[in-house]
């Protein structure tokens, strides 16, 4: 049905309650909130690391003194799977896209390569952390691995060396320039300050005697009087003949007439000096609030290590953000997408009804002598499992149903295979989203913002991503499940 996953999600929940697969109490309780809360959080925290520039300077860093394609490519992989395992990978592609696009403009490249060097690193990245991607946000909280054991046990598999040839690269003045975030902080523009920093320079050209702005007129007149008396005095050892008083009497009423004129643009020169100085203030107050969001964002990241309540840091460094900006958080709320927290309540009834038919335990049960996860074959039955399914259903739901089955079997064996169990099915659930265009929201993101980009779309087409997605989804998942430790 053409309705959208979320009201697909929404859909499923209320058939649940209306077959009477679940009581309507039922349904309420099987929604986590601790997730939800994890979610919402980070939400609230990428919208104000966006205000706070965080990604533009991620973007400068694509082109900083960048040495060729494939130079570009190893940063764009790395910078990718990096923002996306602290910032989320939806929120990557939103803003690294575009910059890519330019970039491979600037250096006549084409962006095809670069595009999904972008989506798949910004998956395997997320896969990394607890809070890299929803299906992740699922796990950390069921399972309970703290965020530094999380990150600890999968970094190993998401790292990745690229060469990287010397090669000249065009200007990036473009790029550098480029603006993704509508809600910004109210300053001049670079525009407004060029202009008015041109036109104090002109003003302090001039010699002006008063501290405060403001020209005397007396001082300007006797000052030309003085002048005049000095021309009377050299003309009366024949220079020039000024002695006439009518000659004078012209000169001191010009006089008084330019101080006049002048005194009126000191006034102006004053104002200015007022806007130059609120302009400094501005600027000094953006750059200790950009501090601010990322001293507290940082703080939030060693509370995840120091392993406090992961939800509640969350919404304490959201809120934190919040009382930081001093105004209005309405702006910033309605940039949270509160569709994807409807889908995961929708989800999470769904899923809970779906598990009361026994069908996923049938399942199961059928499966489990085939995925042992103290075997290499039993491992690898279960990843081709995960993959297909998290392809067919999704990979947030596809972690609903195997996750607690998948670590219940693990924990028969040891708790150091449960967690393994886990971690595993973090890493190919998210590296499955690589395998096509529609696998992940991620790659349908860098698909339609390339599309919409003004000046350098490109239309990265199923086919096209299926051609790389398939061979690098299987060799990704692969090497990642050697390198998983615990």
């Amino acid at each position: 049905m053409p309705i959208g996953r979320t009201a697909g999600s929404l859909l499923g929940a209320m058939l649940m309650v209306l077959f009477q697969v679940l009581t309507p109490d039922q349904a309420y309780e099987s929604i986590d909130l601790p997730i939800l809360g994890l979610l919402f959080g980070t939400m609230v925290v990428s919208v104000y690391l966006e205000r706070a520039d965080m990604f533009k300077y991620l973007g400068k860093l694509l082109s900083w003194k960048s040495q060729g394609s494939k130079d570009l490519l190893c940063r764009i992989c790395l910078i990718s799977a990096v923002s996306s395992a602290f910032f989320t990978n939806d929120t990557s592609c939103v803003v690294l896209t575009e910059f890519v696009l330019k970039i491979a403009r600037q250096q006549n490249l084409p962006p095809h390569p670069f595009l999904l060097a972008l989506a798949s690193s910004a998956n395997i990245g997320s896969a990394a952390t607890p809070i890299g991607n929803p299906q992740n946000l699922v796990i950390a909280v069921q399972s309970k691995i703290p965020f530094g054991q999380f990150l600890f046990g999968i970094v190993s598999a998401m790292l990745k060396d690229e060469e990287e040839p010397p090669v000249d690269i065009a200007p990036e003045e473009d790029v550098n320039s480029h603006r993704f975030s509508p809600a910004t902080m109210s300053h001049l523009t670079s525009e407004n300050s060029h202009d008015l920093h041109a036109y104090h320079e002109a003003m302090n050209s001039h010699s002006l005697p008063s501290v405060s702005g403001h020209i005397d007129g007396n001082i300007i007149r006797n000052r030309v009087v003085a002048s005049g008396d000095n021309e009377i005095f050299k003309d009366a050892n024949g220079t020039k003949d000024v002695t006439d008083n009518g000659s004078l009497q012209k000169k001191d009423e010009r006089a008084v007439s330019r101080a006049s004129s002048m005194n009126g643009f000191a006034k102006e020169g004053s104002d200015l000096g007022l806007e130059d100085i609120d302009e400094k203030s501005a600027k000094w107050k953006l750059l200790l609030w950009k501090i601010g969001v990322y001293a507290i964002t940082v703080g939030m990241l060693v509370s995840f290590l120091v392993e406090l309540n992961m939800s509640w840091t969350a919404i304490t460094a959201a809120m934190a953000l919040v009382v930081l900006d001093f105004k209005d958080a309405r702006p910033c709320l309605e940039k949270v997408s509160y569709s994807l927290l409807v889908f995961f309540c929708g989800m999470f009834v769904t899923v809970e009804g779906f598990n009361r038919t026994g069908i996923p335990s049938a399942i199961w049960d059928f499966m489990e002598p085939y995925a042992e996860i103290d075997k290499v074959s039993g491992i690898a039955i279960l990843a081709i499992v995960i993959v297909v399914l998290s392809n067919l259903a999704s990979n947030v739901p596809t972690v609903l149903l195997l996750g607690s089955r998948v670590a219940a079997a693990a924990a028969t064996i040891s708790p150091e295979k449960e967690k393994k169990a886990w971690l595993i099915l973090a890493w190919v659930s998210t590296v499955a989203g690589n395998l096509s265009l529609l696998g992940s929201a991620a790659n349908l993101i860098v698909c339609e913002q390339a599309r919409r980009a003004q000046n350098c779309g490109y239309n990265l087409t199923f086919w096209a991503h299926l051609k790389f997605g398939v061979p690098s989804t299987i060799i990704v998942t692969a090497i990642g499940l050697t390198l998983i430790r615990v």
